[in-house]
């Protein structure tokens, strides 16, 4: 058996971090090592765990995920990142597309199969989840 990916869930809102460790729970291949609720927190658990996959929310206060996906991969480059919001695709504020994130989720689609599917698709350079 491989060992899962850690994963680092980032979100200033408790409700979806617990959703996103219960999705977690459901895939054998992803294990959560640590969340966040801010981007300066993000970025202090990425240096620490340096897992293979970090949950980022784009609005936060402080330093929004955005900002904090910029600077986590400019350090660690080989961490995947997947952005979640609930913007529409269409109005992802234009800051998104640099930030290097590999993927962006809508956290209504959020779920084990769309996860799964991001994962393996995170090379692809489709960014968005449909």
């Amino acid at each position: 058996m491989t060992t899962p990916h850690a994963v680092v869930v980032v979100d200033d809102q408790a409700p979806f971090r617990l959703a996103a460790k219960a999705v977690l729970r459901r895939i054998d291949c992803f294990e959560l090592a640590g969340e966040a609720s801010s981007g300066a927190e993000a970025i202090e658990l990425v240096d620490a765990l340096h897992p293979a996959l970090v949950l980022m929310d784009i609005n936060m206060p402080e330093m929004n995920g955005i900002e904090a996906t910029r600077r986590i991969l400019a350090t660690h480059p080989d961490v995947v990142v997947f952005l979640c919001s609930t913007y529409d695709v269409a109005d992802l504020p234009p800051a998104v597309a640099a930030s290097g994130a590999s993927a962006y989720v809508n956290k209504e689609q959020f779920g084990a199969a769309t996860l799964r599917r991001l994962w393996e698709e995170r090379d692809s350079g489709a960014f968005a989840a449909t």
